[in-house]
């Protein structure tokens, strides 16, 4: 198993190459993956253009109080996952944001269902707005949820001046 590691890079390094190339390389490693996935256990496993898979290991860490695995934690994989496929289609210089989000929980995630998988694919990449979507799996390919998704597209070097 790959050791991974995990940390941020400046703004400088995530910009200076375009969207794929920089997923791409987290992938591979050169560069790290972010500390948010070592918390939820949340892992990019597949990137193309306009498409990316993420997995999953819901743990009862992230359960709410009725014994489910808390919605927040489903939408943190769903956004990753959406935001990625935009991510993928980013010109060098280019950075987004998340605008907006619209989720809807089909079944409840449990911790004992093991991994889940999430595909997020682009459907839409403006000049300004890009949209995608999402759809979050179990194991037995089960739909958990599925979401959409619109995002931001800017100059990040006009962002770094302001």
């Amino acid at each position: 198993m790959l050791e991974r590691v995990h940390g941020i890079v400046s703004r400088d390094v995530l910009t200076a190459e375009p969207g794929l190339a920089f997923l791409r390389s987290m992938l591979d490693g050169r560069h790290p993956a972010p500390p948010f996935s070592r918390t939820t256990h949340v892992y990019m496993t597949h990137v193309e253009e306009g498409r990316v898979v993420f997995e999953g290991e819901p743990t009862e860490a992230f359960f709410n109080p009725l014994g489910t695995i808390h919605g927040g934690w489903t939408s943190a994989i769903l956004d990753s996952a959406m935001a990625c496929a935009v991510h993928t289609t980013l010109a060098a210089g280019q950075g987004y944001t998340t605008v907006e989000m619209k989720l809807n929980f089909v079944r409840p995630i449990l911790p004992n269902m093991g991994k889940v998988t999430c595909e997020g694919v682009l459907i839409h990449r403006g000049g300004t707005l890009a949209t995608s979507e999402g759809k979050l799996f179990d194991a037995k390919g089960r739909l958990l949820a599925h979401g959409t998704e619109t995002c931001m597209i800017f100059d990040a070097a006009a962002r770094k001046a302001a």
